[in-house]
C-alpha cells in the first residue's frame, strides 16, 4: 500500500483521530469503573465515524476510482513478472 494514498485524506485523519480519542476516553473510564464514562467514549467513537463519512461526502475524502483506471491498474499488474521468494 505504500504506493497509494489510501487513507491520506482530511476525512480519514479526522475520523480516526476522533475515534482514537473516544477509545482513550472509554479505556480510562473502564479503569475507573465508570460505565457512564465508558459509554460516553463509545459515543465519541461513533461520532468519529459519522464525522469522517460526512467529510468524505463533502469532498474531503479519496475520489472514487474510475473503471478505466481500475482496468489499467489491473493490466499493469499482470504485465509485471512476480519476483519469487527463496527460502533456504
Amino acid at each position: 500500500m505504500a504506493g497509494s494514498s489510501h487513507g491520506h485524506t482530511p476525512a480519514a485523519w479526522t475520523g480516526v483521530t476522533i475515534s482514537f480519542i473516544g477509545f482513550c476516553i472509554s479505556g480510562a473510564f473502564t479503569v475507573l469503573a465508570s460505565p457512564l464514562g465508558f459509554w460516553a467514549g463509545f459515543v465519541v467513537i461513533l461520532l468519529g465515524g459519522v464525522v469522517g463519512m460526512a467529510m468524505k461526502a463533502a469532498g474531503l475524502g479519496a475520489p472514487k476510482e474510475s473503471d478505466e483506471m481500475r482496468q489499467a491498474r489491473e493490466e499493469a499488474g499482470r504485465a509485471q513478472p512476480h519476483a519469487q521468494i527463496r527460502t533456504h
